[in-house]
């Protein structure tokens, strides 16, 4: 096959990331991979593990970006790619005209990913006009049949998100250089309880709720150290700047600390006692709660969404209601007190996600 996936750029995050992980899936596969998008940090790694990449910025918001539509659509016909992969709302656009705009015996077989809960609209509406619309999680497959009726449910596939567990083995120790340097930076953390909260300085992953959940634990007298790891919004550096405010007003200086983005998210994981995910609106999926669960370190989250899936899965007890404090407070006192482990991660697989990527593929081509 000769499979093209295209995406506004290749900066980070998890589109991106699932976009590599499938290139890489073909190529192993002895099959073609081509990705169009404005380029980015990940391109070095993209074309090192065997992909082409082409640089087409098609995801500017713009009127002025369905210009390429008429070049595409000579690319299109010139390259006579068997699969055409959108993974993004405005390139999908663009593609869907040039698409559109070949014979019907010069198309491309045509595959949408809907990774997103986006906002109900007609814009959004492109990504369920793939002849296969692949659905993220249960939750985003419910989303499709709520909200675009119109779409033929015999089209939609469910494909989890998954890792690869050797990235995030379970019962994993850090070096003991890793540890040596993480408590010269964090002397207050050694010989606590740690509780993560893993997730960029954006309002909606419930950073306040994790502050009101440290306090009233230090307030009953257990002894815990809260992470919150995650880089700064740079368009949203005052809600950054709340959240320290906070900590500080709370008196809670010596038991919150904001790591910044990290590169070591494992290691951080492995010398959690406890991960939470309490963002307050429904995620699509949940990487960082499988990442977590599959090295053995407990989650509690809010029970909705594609993280209320996940938990459902392999550690139901974590689930939680939305912005119930009493219930998070209780479900954190229980957990830390337990000895029970996560399920084993069998379901959320990248091994599973790319075969079943390729399996839809192979479906349309026969």
């Amino acid at each position: 096959m000769k499979v093209v996936q295209v995406l506004p750029a290749l900066d980070g995050g998890g589109v991106e990331k699932g976009t590599l992980e499938i290139a890489k899936g073909l190529v192993e596969s002895g099959h073609q991979s081509i990705v169009l998008s404005a380029g980015g940090r990940m391109t070095a790694q993209l074309e090192a593990e065997g992909s082409q990449h082409i640089t087409w910025d098609l995801g500017k918001k713009s009127p002025l970006t369905f210009r390429h539509v008429w070049a595409l659509r000579r690319w299109l016909k010139r390259e006579k790619p068997d699969i055409l992969h959108l993974r993004s709302r405005m390139p999908a656009w663009v593609c869907w005209f040039a698409w559109r705009g070949l014979p019907e015996s010069a198309r491309p077989r045509l595959v949408t990913t809907v990774h997103g809960l986006y906002s109900v609209s007609r814009y959004s509406e492109i990504m369920c006009r793939g002849e296969r619309v692949i659905a993220v999680s249960n939750t985003v497959r419910n989303y499709i049949h709520e909200n675009y009726p119109q779409t033929d449910k015999g089209r939609v596939r469910l494909v989890y998100r998954g890792i690869d567990p050797d990235d995030f083995p379970l019962d994993y120790s850090p070096t003991e250089d890793w540890i040596s340097r993480w408590y010269q930076t964090y002397p207050q953390l050694k010989g606590k309880r740690v509780l993560t909260l893993p997730g960029r300085l954006t309002r909606l992953k419930g950073h306040h709720d994790f502050i009101d959940l440290i306090k009233k634990l230090r307030d009953a007298g257990q002894e815990v150290q809260g992470l919150i790891v995650g880089g700064e919004d740079p368009k949203r550096k005052a809600y950054a700047q709340e959240i320290r405010e906070r900590i500080a007003q709370e008196g809670l200086g010596d038991s919150l600390h904001l790591t910044g983005a990290r590169p070591d998210i494992r290691e951080i994981f492995a010398v959690s006692d406890l991960v939470l995910s309490l963002s307050n609106k429904p995620e699509s999926f949940g990487r960082t709660v499988v990442e977590a669960l599959s090295m053995g370190v407990p989650v509690i989250g809010y029970d909705h969404g594609g993280v209320g899936e996940v938990l459902a899965q392999l550690y139901p007890q974590g689930r939680v209601p939305l912005g119930d404090p009493e219930s998070l407070y209780r479900a954190v006192i229980e957990s830390l007190g337990s000895a029970q482990s996560p399920l084993t991660n069998d379901r959320f697989l990248l091994r599973e996600m790319v075969t079943q990527t390729l399996d839809c593929y192979q479906e349309l081509l026969q």
